[in-house]
């Protein structure tokens, strides 16, 4: 009797561990052709990764089974303030997403100020979003840095709790960088410019004293370190650009300083495919749910399709919204575009794989693959109609929401 307890509560502490089997009428696994595949099955193991995926796999009989319709890799949200934006919309509660008291502030951390016990965070994470990249939204020329954190992440007690604590620097060229002392597009574009030559110096007074140990290393302030890793490639500058103006002042400023450049919106993208084919950056693509004014008064709910058509690397988003409820869904977007050109299985790939891909992730997200993190989600239907549910969300091969039939 004793040795059929210590088995039942073995059994039960090796569910908890996050030994799970997912049994799926249709997954997509996003790897090779991105085309889905019939009754397949994924084992997470203890150690949070995926351990198989495959048609003939043996369910070892400890694991706990759970059955889906649909199956896909956690969703990736490119570009969201979720965590720093929170559902009160109060300035005083939870709107950490833009400090105006300068126009350029590339030193202000999104881990500082992230909230992972938001109820948006857990709204999202419910709805299979497991990754997201947040942080200050567009308003200033430089509003401060991204991240890229787990939706599970309630506390971020050190760098070492989200996957990327510097995952971008958040720029605008366009009218909502435009304010107090910058009014005019050819004022901000010359302010970013002159931020960006003053630390260019800095990065060639380093070489110097790298190179000739007489010569002193120049101290950097929070805003000039920064800028520096920007020009030296350690992080990337997200330029949000709607017009095709502001995208090609965003291009320019990339072949002056040689930086890695993410284009954030671009909703007049469309304009401008022979270029930015040619230097070749990724673009994260604006909600093609937002609403058409202001510099989005041209946007298009083709731009993803067109994107895809010509090569051009992009990934959805949610966005950051300035009203209630304070945030869109990812996949959402993504069924939006499907509807309007887009191959199913290249929108789904557009916040799984492709976001991955454009964030350096991919290493561990965005696809079903042994040793990648076990992150999955389960869907009673089409994950982009509307009517599908979302039943189940595993990150790290943890069981993390369920939803009741």
């Amino acid at each position: 009797m004793i040795r059929k307890v210590w088995i039942f509560l073995a059994l039960i502490l090796v569910k908890a561990s996050g030994q799970i089997a997912v049994k799926a009428d249709l997954m997509f696994p996003m790897t090779g052709d991105l085309k889905p595949v019939k009754n397949a099955v994924i084992l997470c193991g203890a150690d949070g990764k995926i351990e198989a995926v495959g048609t003939k796999i043996v369910i070892p009989q400890s694991y706990q089974v759970i059955s889906a319709k649909v199956v896909t890799p956690g969703l990736i949200d490119a570009h969201s303030t979720v965590g720093l934006s929170g559902i009160l919309n109060s300035p005083k509660h939870d709107q950490e997403q833009l400090e105006k008291s300068e126009p350029i502030q590339p030193e202000l951390r999104a881990l500082d100020a992230y909230n992972g016990r938001d109820p948006l965070v857990d709204w999202v994470r419910n709805l299979g979003v497991t990754t997201v990249q947040t942080g200050h939204a567009p308003g200033n020329l430089i509003s401060g840095q991204f991240m890229v954190v787990k939706t599970n992440t309630q506390s971020i007690t050190s760098v070492e709790d989200t996957l990327k604590p510097v995952s971008g620097v958040a720029a605008t060229l366009g009218a909502e960088a435009l304010g107090k002392g910058v009014g005019t597009r050819s004022k901000a574009v010359a302010l970013l410019r002159g931020e960006l030559l003053r630390a260019q110096a800095k990065v060639k007074k380093i070489a110097l004293a790298e190179e000739d140990s007489e010569q002193k290393i120049p101290e950097l302030s929070l805003k000039e370190q920064v800028l520096v890793d920007v020009l030296t490639k350690k992080v990337p500058l997200v330029i949000n650009a709607q017009r095709h103006q502001d995208i090609a002042a965003a291009l320019r400023l990339r072949e002056e300083f040689g930086f890695d450049l993410v284009l954030d919106g671009a909703a007049e993208a469309y304009l401008l495919l022979d270029e930015l084919k040619k230097a070749g950056v990724a673009i994260i693509v604006h909600p093609t749910m937002a609403r058409p004014y202001g510099d989005l008064e041209n946007m298009t709910f083709t731009l993803a399709a067109k994107l895809y058509a010509r090569g051009i690397p992009f990934a959805f988003q949610s966005g950051y919204e300035k009203y209630v409820p304070k945030t869109r869904v990812v996949h959402f977007e993504a069924a939006l575009a499907s509807a309007y050109g887009l191959p199913q299985e290249v929108a789904l790939a557009a916040c799984t794989l492709f976001p991955a891909q454009i964030l350096g992730l991919d290493g561990r997200i965005g696809s079903l693959q042994a040793g990648k993190d076990a992150d999955l989600v389960l869907f009673d239907g089409d994950p982009l109609e509307t009517l599908t549910h979302t039943t189940h969300v595993i990150i790290d091969g943890a069981l993390v929401s369920t939803t009741p039939k």
